[in-house]
């Protein structure tokens, strides 16, 4: 008697494989993704979409985001849209981490933001090339003081790649910290150029102790608090 046989498998074809390499080509991991108010930067207080990428290169000494670094799940570009979908509509997403960058594909997916006709911003640790991030995307940019354990990790040479609009934010864990961030954007002539965040790591350094060390030396940044977590639980997630 014949043997009977299994099916064999469909055949490879060109296109299935060109079908294939581009879901591959369009898809990140992905730990979260919420709607919520901005809780930083000079777009605090609006609604706001955010995309939280999986992974990140530093370990900062007072991250909040730890759960970011490993975990997460694949999804592709219209699998991401799908869920923001299911969101009241909103015209601004902020693409963030981890450290974003880590993932190249995220280049492709912030132009396709913007192609949607949403206002991007993106998150970034400072540690990455900025060079192939679309110019219409606002940075949010870190400059790491040495509070962050990660002082070594700034990339300088992005600096002159940062349009007028893009920001740079420095999270300060005390007063050398402080001291710090206050000669980088003197002696490198930020002030002026952009706009200069400085955030009080949140339960190490007081709004008010920030607060006054600006106004007493008359230095022109702005300083931002984490809004959201006056809003909700300092430990919540996904708001």
């Amino acid at each position: 008697m014949a043997k009977c046989l299994a099916p064999s498998p469909p055949r490879a074809t060109h296109g299935n494989m060109i079908a294939t390499e581009q879901a591959e080509s369009q898809r990140l991991r992905i730990t979260e993704i919420f709607h919520s108010i901005q809780g930083e930067s000079t777009y605090a207080g609006r609604r706001c979409y955010f995309v939280r990428l999986t992974g990140c290169n530093l370990r900062c000494t007072w991250c909040d985001s730890v759960y970011t670094f490993t975990g997460g799940g694949w999804m592709t570009f219209d699998e991401i849209f799908a869920k923001l979908a299911t969101f009241p509509a909103c015209d601004l997403v902020e693409v963030t981490g981890g450290e974003p960058l880590l993932q190249p594909r995220v280049n492709a997916f912030m132009q396709a933001c913007l192609d949607r006709g949403f206002e991007v911003l993106l998150e970034t640790s400072g540690s990455l090339d900025i060079a192939p991030v679309p110019a219409a995307v606002r940075k949010i940019y870190d400059l790491k003081p040495p509070g962050s354990g990660e002082v070594q990790s700034n990339r300088w040479e992005n600096l002159p790649l940062l349009q007028p609009y893009d920001e740079i934010k420095v999270v300060l864990a005390h007063r050398a910290d402080y001291e710090w961030a206050r000669k980088q954007v003197i002696d490198r002539g930020l002030i002026g150029r952009h706009p200069i965040l400085f955030s009080p790591v949140f339960g190490q350094v007081t709004p008010l102790e920030l607060a006054t060390w600006i106004l007493e030396d008359g230095l022109d940044v702005r300083m931002q608090i984490q809004m959201h977590k006056l809003i909700w639980d300092p430990s919540a997630r996904g708001v």
